[in-house]
């Protein structure tokens, strides 16, 4: 098995390089989708969030997390509480579909702040979809429709392209068109597929991007 941290800035296409690699047969584990799974309607996690935030739900029994977001927006103790709460289950219920999968499977971990949550020796290696900070700003206030301000806000809360390149053993550069992400992404997955055989087969190593890189097989979330 290879297990392989994704990550990028807003605005780098990680979605879309992430469903490239689930197309070409990648086991994606989404954060955001475990995020939301642990604190849905009727879970231990909700509960905790509740017992820590007070009423927070919806009529419906959700998480308000708009209502979260305003109380933990700006405010270091809150979001260090929900962090705590939700990310320990994320990591737990990641590593139970991890555990899953055949000995030759690629698993990519799609973690938006996996350089600023210090995540990165974690994995086997560290997959970084880039684009300049320009880039960023002109889909962000394009494509989202989001105002100049927000944007870059949004930009400069997240780690900078240099701390996540810092880290990276492959990166996927998005500035072109969808035929250039492609044939990219297809570089890529050959790469990340002849290192998952060499996992599965048992043979060391990790191959010349990863050695020194200091991404060791640790196969903890």
């Amino acid at each position: 098995m290879l297990r392989v941290g994704l990550t990028g800035g807003i605005g780098a296409g990680k979605s879309a390089v992430s469903s490239r690699l689930a197309a070409r047969g990648a086991l994606m584990i989404d954060s955001d989708v475990l995020a939301r799974e642990v604190v849905a309607r009727g879970t231990d996690g909700l509960a905790e969030v509740v017992a820590v935030f007070g009423d927070v739900l919806t009529p419906e029994g959700e998480m308000d997390r708009p209502a979260v977001g305003r109380i933990v927006f700006g405010d270091e103790v809150a979001r260090r509480k929900l962090e705590a709460i939700v990310h320990p289950r994320v990591r737990a219920r990641a590593a139970e579909i991890e555990a899953g999968a055949p000995d030759d499977a690629v698993v990519v971990h799609d973690i938006p702040l996996l350089v600023e949550t210090g995540q990165a020796d974690k994995f086997d290696l560290v997959l970084v979809v880039d684009v300049p900070a320009e880039v960023q700003l002109e889909r962000l206030t394009g494509a989202r429709g989001m105002a100049d301000e927000e944007a870059k806000a949004r930009i400069a809360s997240q780690a900078s392209r240099e701390e996540r390149l810092a880290v990276a053993d492959l990166v996927v550069e998005n500035s072109g068109s969808l035929e250039d992400l492609d044939r990219r992404v297809d570089e890529v997955w050959r790469e990340l597929s002849a290192r998952a055989a060499e996992e599965g087969s048992g043979r060391a190593g990790h191959g010349p991007d990863t050695a020194g890189s200091g991404h060791g097989p640790d196969t903890k979330g």
